[in-house]
């Protein structure tokens, strides 16, 4: 019986399953941004929220254990001075799974994994709230009405009637 048996096996074996999570959890505190299946997204969130909650810490003992399962000291770097203060305010849920769909080649069901505030997302809010972007050529521009309906008409000859009978 299962009981009490927290985790998915993923059907591997412990040393396999824990190198697995170890890659998955680095690229995502690294890339903020990863796909991969369903239930991998779901275990990976577990693991990367407890190193997300052991940044907030900020304890050289919590950075010596963040080390022990991140396999780069950069992204422990990156993960202690940079992504653990944006969640400084929440206490938990510091990742976000939508899933995409059905992987072509064997059906596997894919989801995205992502830190909900990224940095990319902060950059661009950031930049937005600087200036606001228009969106195509202001209206009675040469760019607007070049290819429009406007210019051809006048160029084109008068269309002949059919003749009646």
């Amino acid at each position: 019986m299962r009981h009490l048996n927290a985790g998915r096996k993923l059907n591997r074996s412990a040393s396999h399953r824990r190198a697995l999570f170890r890659n998955l959890v680095t690229a995502l505190l690294e890339r903020e941004r990863i796909k991969t299946t369903d239930a991998k997204a779901k275990e990976t969130r577990r693991l990367t929220e407890r190193m997300i909650t052991l940044g907030k810490e900020g304890t050289l003992a919590a950075r010596r254990r963040a080390l022990m399962f991140v396999q780069s000291r950069t992204v422990v770097k990156k993960l202690f001075d940079d992504i653990a203060p944006r969640f400084k305010d929440r206490a938990g849920g510091y990742t976000r799974i939508i899933k995409i769909g059905i992987r072509h080649g064997d059906a596997a069901p894919v989801s995205v994994i992502e830190l909900v505030t990224r940095a990319a997302d902060l950059e661009a809010a950031a930049e937005g709230d600087k200036q606001k972007k228009r969106r195509g050529a202001p209206r009675g521009s040469k760019a607007a009405t070049k290819g429009g309906k406007g210019a051809d008409t006048a160029a084109k000859a008068p269309r002949k009637r059919a003749a009646a009978g």
